[in-house]
């Protein structure tokens, strides 16, 4: 759901709607794995927005021999060529072994896991700094987590802590983001580092934070088309890590699979709606500026290339919303259910028509209501505020109550949060009818360094600089 259709203040609703409780993700649904009958109240994840970084290893490649994307074979070397970004993104079904195979390079200019599209399943944790470790224990460990990340995306086991889980698969899109913590920047002496877009996030109304499922000193964002491959990931980040930084949280995600559509399709998170719509693309104008950091005002030159990183940990109630018919579900987003085009529009129009705010119904009312989800959280009304988000769906059990402890995992890149994310969220909060269908229960803003140089480590600019 890029853009959310508000609760119409008009309409009759049932008593079943809770009252408003805090803000909507920034303005965009997230993305998530289609749950029947469900639709995301959160930011849209950001999962066909990348240009293709996927390449094979030689390991890939000996594992994977005759899967069926072949580049090159005239010269007498059968080669396999990565899954390309619009199989990965819309969902087409890869041949047999391709979505094993597909790599994403650990070097570049920036971080992986930022562009690339988004994989089936997330591991998202944060550690904080133990006592004593400073700028040397720091340093130290950055080191070891981008040799072993380097390996590890490259299908290749770790030199260390390998326990051999994801042995039988390929990379499977692995990618290992890192950001930073305003915290670690005292804990490691580098105080004078620290960026001002690090400052705390407001407290936005509705806001029910828990601190200790949010914030820390790193963050790491463990992106892969196969859940054991993720999982080894993070094992390997936190045994390198031991003696250094501990586990503070961590939570699990996940999005649609490729290959699980018919046909290319743009995503649903778990309220049913298909998100991701108007999540700004690589090569738009101006895209690099919303999103990457540049050197100059008062940015830190260490930064530059690099991101921030805002989470948001946001239960949907699930519940309440299933309980409005459907009608009801698209006023509040502002798009239509089961093809996601703008409320107002023609049938067929699909989901990238324009989005017309001065639409009317027959009955001359807004045709997209005025808190609808679209229309509070659109550029156009918010100073063209935008941020590349890239969220996964969660869902984690019950609640002592019996209700589902399941949302979305909102997680959106941009280049001064702000610009982006803050004031976003403050009208969301104040105005976007699916508000009253969201708990924003975790938070955290990270800096994200450029990606690590040839012969170089994550961080080193910072440390270094």
């Amino acid at each position: 759901m890029d853009d959310v259709t508000t609760t119409d203040p008009a309409s009759t609703e049932p008593s079943t709607e809770p009252a408003p409780v805090g803000q909507t993700a920034t303005g965009q649904t997230a993305t998530g794995q289609t749950a029947t009958g469900q639709t995301a109240t959160e930011p849209a994840p950001v999962g066909q927005a990348a240009a293709d970084r996927t390449g094979f290893t030689r390991r890939a490649l000996l594992g994977t021999a005759g899967a069926g994307l072949l580049v090159g074979a005239g010269a007498g070397v059968a080669g396999a060529v990565a899954l390309d970004r619009a199989d990965r993104a819309a969902g087409a079904a890869p041949a047999n072994g391709a979505l094993g195979a597909a790599r994403v390079p650990f070097r570049g200019e920036h971080q992986a896991g930022i562009l690339e599209p988004q994989q089936a399943r997330v591991q998202l944790a944060a550690f904080d700094l133990v006592d004593g470790a400073g700028r040397d224990g720091l340093h130290a460990l950055l080191q070891r987590w981008t040799k072993a990340a380097e390996r590890l995306t490259a299908g290749e086991p770790a030199e260390e802590f390998d326990d051999q889980v994801a042995l039988d698969a390929g990379p499977c899109s692995l990618t290992l983001t890192v950001g930073f913590g305003a915290g670690l920047f005292d804990k490691a002496g580098l105080a004078d580092r620290r960026p001002p877009g690090l400052e705390p996030l407001p407290a936005f109304p509705g806001d029910a934070l828990d601190p200790a499922r949010g914030d820390g000193d790193l963050f790491v964002q463990i992106g892969a088309d196969d859940a054991l491959v993720a999982v080894h990931a993070l094992r390997v980040l936190q045994r390198l890590a031991a003696g250094t930084a501990a586990l503070r949280w961590q939570s699990a995600g996940f999005a649609r699979t490729p290959g699980a559509a018919a046909r290319p399709v743009t995503g649903r998170n778990l309220m049913g709606q298909v998100d991701g719509t108007n999540n700004p693309k690589p090569g738009e104008d101006g895209f690099a500026a919303k999103v990457f950091c540049a050197a100059g005002g008062d940015q830190p030159g260490w930064l530059a290339g690099g991101s921030y990183l805002v989470f948001r940990r946001i239960r949907m109630l699930l519940e309440h919303w299933e309980a409005l018919p459907v009608d009801r579900q698209e006023r509040v987003i502002g798009r239509r259910k089961a093809d996601g085009a703008p409320l107002g529009t023609p049938a067929g129009a699909g989901e990238h028509a324009p989005v017309d705010l001065s639409a009317q119904g027959p009955d001359g009312a807004l045709a997209i209501p005025s808190d609808a989800h679209i229309r509070v959280a659109a550029p156009t009304a918010n100073g063209g505020a935008a941020m590349l988000r890239r969220g996964f769906s969660y869902h984690d059990g019950l609640l002592p109550d019996g209700s589902p402890d399941a949302g979305l995992l909102f997680v959106a890149f941009q280049a001064d949060p702000r610009k982006g994310f803050t004031p976003v969220q403050r009208k969301l909060s104040r105005g976007d009818g699916l508000s009253r269908f969201l708990r924003h229960e975790a938070s955290g803003v990270y800096a994200v360094p450029p990606a690590a140089p040839v012969g170089g480590y994550l961080g080193g600019q910072l440390l270094e600089g």
